[in-house]
């Protein structure tokens, strides 16, 4: 399995760690911290000492009830903090958008991924600019719109959404010409989901692997908030040990990126994960 960019291959021989970089005021768990240039590059340079293979940079919160801001401001947050890090490190840099003109500014500055949560739902714009440039592409599933894509009913079958969610992200990809060699796929934990649907498709994360074999699938379970409802950690911060317990699920069931806020924790986790499951 290969996982092309437009400037690197990923073969997979470990798992892909990406490092989250929110320069945004309202992220849920660090929103404010990062908001300048010169912080979120020194969040960018300890997170690659401790193992990041990606650092992926959003100025766009999508935590329920956030509000949609504008495609200049947006643009303002990140494309400074893309060029800033990728002129100071090799390491790849990942747009998280779902906003085609802040897709196309920030690969021009740098990005080689974009990380679309709609999956193309929001803007299919998105897969030309990916076209064009040959950057990689993690497509997410969710269902509604960025309004309600964290109030949307549980959907009655979690695989079967998933599953035809991710077929029509690739069936627009297709259309625009993109191999799908560049592409990930994103489970989407946490978003148009039940509590007990992420569960679900953590336990049972085998089967979307062996039906999109040929894919890296990408599992985001970092602090999130079913983690606070099994755990009690009311603080996000405070959902360290979930997050590791969950990644270390995703991992050992099948996916070949995870994306964490608590990079050095998780490469320690997940490699003693990937040296168990090698002597099976």
């Amino acid at each position: 399995m290969l996982w092309r960019t437009s400037r690197r291959e990923f073969s997979f021989e470990r798992t892909l760690v990406m490092g989250i970089l929110n320069v945004t005021p309202d992220s849920f768990s660090d929103g404010g911290r990062f908001g300048d240039t010169d912080s979120a590059l020194r969040r960018a340079g300890q997170m690659i000492a401790e193992g990041a293979d990606i650092i992926d940079i959003g100025g766009e919160s999508t935590r329920p009830a956030s509000a949609r801001v504008s495609v200049a401001e947006e643009i303002r947050r990140v494309v400074p903090v893309v060029e800033a890090v990728t002129k100071r490190f090799e390491t790849a840099v990942s747009i998280d958008t779902s906003k085609s003109e802040v897709a196309r500014v920030a690969v021009e500055a740098g990005a080689e991924i974009i990380n679309d949560v709609s999956g193309f739902r929001f803007d299919k714009e998105i897969a030309r600019v990916a076209a064009d440039s040959e950057a990689a592409l993690v497509l997410m599933h969710l269902r509604g719109s960025f309004k309600t894509m964290h109030s949307e009913p549980p959907a009655a079958d979690i695989f079967a959404d998933v599953t035809g969610g991710w077929h029509e992200s690739l069936l627009v990809a297709e259309q625009y010409g993109i191999e799908r060699n560049r592409i990930a796929l994103d489970l989407g934990i946490g978003f148009s989901k039940s509590p007990e649907q992420n569960l679900e498709l953590l336990a049972k994360l085998g089967k979307l692997v062996r039906e999109f074999e040929t894919f890296p699938i990408l599992a985001g379970t970092s602090r999130k908030s079913f983690i606070g409802r099994i755990s009690r950690a009311e603080k996000p911060a405070d959902r360290l040990a979930g997050s590791l317990a969950s990644a270390s699920v995703a991992v050992w069931n099948g996916a070949r990126i995870v994306r964490v806020h608590d990079v050095a924790e998780t490469v320690q986790a997940i490699r003693v994960v990937e040296a168990i499951k090698g002597q099976l």
